[in-house]
C-alpha cells in the first residue's frame, strides 16, 4: 500500500500530507526505514556518522512557562530555583574545551528576571575567554521572554545576541507544531506560528539552527505530519536548519502521561521525517532518550549523526532518563552499525575521522 509513496520519495518527488498520513498508518516499519536510509545515503554517500563534542549548561531552572511535560523547571520565587554564577559557567566551558569540545548548548527556562543585557554581557565574556567555542544556545521561548521583559522586538534581541556572540539557535520548544497539542501541554509557550517566525527571524539574522519534534503527547498523526510540513516550508524560505531531531516525551516526574513511546514508534517517525523533510541534510539520533542500541539502529532509519556528546544533561535526566556511555562506547556503537565515526563542529564540518587505533584516546562521559 505504501510502495508508490516510497518510490515517489526515492524519485525526489515531494511528499504531501496524505502521503505522510499513509506512512504513519502503515506497519511496514522496516520498509519505510530502508527507504529513509536510501535518502540519507543520497545526502551522505560516505559511510560516516558524525558527532559533536559539547556540553549542556543549564544556566537557570527558573521558568514562568510552566510546561506540563517538564520536570526540570522551578517557578519564580521557588527556593529550588537558581541562576548559575558566571564563574561556574566559565569553569564548565573550560572543562569542555579541555577535552576537545567545540559546542556549548546553554539553555534555561523563561526567567522573567533576566533581561537581554544579562545574556549579551554573558555571551561577550564567554567569547572573550573562549573565542573558538561555538555557542549553540538558548531557544525561541527564551528569546521571546528576554525581548518582552526588555521592551525590544524579537528581531532586535536576535541582532544583539548575535553581535554579542550567539552563533546558532537550537530547535528547543518545537515539540509539536500544531496549536491543539501546544495548548494542551504548554498553553503559555506560544503558538506554532510564533516558533516558526522566531526561527526564521534567527536565520535572517545570520543564526542558523536546528528543528525538533517531540512525540508521545497524545498528538494526532496529522499533527506530526503538519509539524514536518511547517518545518519544511520554513526551510524552503530561509534554508537555516542544519539538522532535524525527533525524540520521545519522557513522562517521569512530570504532570503528563506518555503515549506510545516505543522504540518502533520512534524509528518509524524518524524514517518518515527523513522522507518528508527533503530539504534538511542532517538527522540526529536521539539515543539520550532511546538508549544506545536504538541509537545505533537509528543509523539505518535515516539518521547520519549521533548528536552532541553532552558532558552533562539536566532537563531529560530530571525526568529520570539519561543514558550515559563513554567515548569509546560511542565509537564502538557507530562501528557496529557499519559506519565510520567522525567528530564535527556545529556547522556539520568534519574535524576528525576516527580510526580504530584512536578509539581509546578519550574517556570522558558522554550523553546524547
Amino acid at each position: 500500500m505504501i510502495d508508490h509513496i516510497l518510490d515517489k520519495a526515492l524519485r525526489g518527488e515531494r511528499l504531501q500530507l496524505e502521503d505522510g498520513l499513509a506512512l504513519f498508518a502503515s506497519d511496514e516499519i522496516e520498509k519505510i526505514g530502508h527507504a529513509a536510509n536510501q535518502i540519507m545515503q543520497k545526502w551522505h554517500p560516505e559511510p560516516i556518522t558524525t558527532f559533536v563534542i559539547g556540553r549542556n549548561i543549564n544556566y537557570s531552572n527558573v521558568c514562568d512557562t510552566y510546561c506540563r511535560f517538564c520536570a526540570f523547571y522551578r517557578p519564580p520565587g521557588s527556593k529550588e530555583g537558581y541562576v548559575l554564577p558566571k564563574e561556574t559557567i566559565f569553569e564548565k566551558i573550560q572543562e569542555t574545551v579541555d577535552v576537545g569540545g567545540t559546542e556549548i548548548l546553554m539553555q534555561g527556562g523563561t526567567n522573567p528576571d533576566l533581561k537581554l543585557s544579562y545574556f549579551t554581557e554573558l555571551l561577550r565574556e564567554i567569547k572573550q575567554r573562549f573565542p573558538t567555542i561555538t555557542m549553540h544556545s538558548l531557544s525561541t521561548a527564551e528569546v521571546a521572554k528576554m525581548a518582552e521583559v526588555s521592551n525590544v522586538s524579537v528581531e532586535e534581541a536576535l541582532r544583539q545576541l548575535k553581535e554579542a556572540g550567539l552563533d546558532s539557535l537550537p530547535g528547543a520548544g518545537g515539540e509539536i507544531l500544531d496549536n491543539r497539542t501546544r495548548k494542551k501541554i504548554s498553553r503559555l509557550k506560544g503558538t506554532w506560528e510564533q516558533w516558526v517566525d522566531i526561527q526564521k527571524a534567527a536565520h535572517r539574522a545570520g543564526l542558523p539552527g536546528t528543528a525538533t519534534m517531540v512525540i508521545g503527547f497524545g498528538e494526532e498523526m496529522e499533527e506530526r505530519v503538519l509539524s514536518l510540513l511547517r518545518i519544511r516550508d520554513a526551510q524552503d524560505e530561509t534554508n537555516g536548519f542544519k539538522a532535524f531531531i525527533v525524540w520521545t516525551f519522557q513522562p517521569d516526574n512530570t504532570n503528563m502521561k506518555a503515549t506510545k513511546n516505543t522504540p518502533e514508534e520512534y524509528l518509524k517517525t524518524l524514517a518518515i521525517s527523513r522522507l518528508m523533510l527533503d530539504n534538511i541534510p542532517n538527522f540526529q539520533s536521539s539515543w539520550v532518550t532511546m538508549g544506545p542500541e536504538i541509537g545505533k539502529l537509528s543509523l539505518s532509519y535515516g539518521a547520519n549523526d549521533f548528536g552532541s556528546t553532552m558532558m552533562e544533561e539536566n532537563v531529560v535526566s530530571a525526568a529520570k532518563c539519561a543514558y550515559k556511555v563513554n567515548t569509546n562506547k560511542i565509537l564502538e556503537l557507530i562501528r557496529e552499525a557499519g559506519k565510520i565515526p567522525a567528530q564535527r563542529n556545529t556547522a556539520y564540518e568534519t574535524l576528525r575521522v576516527f580510526q580504530e587505533s584512536e578509539w581509546a584516546e578519550t574517556d570522558f562521559v558522554m550523553q546524547n
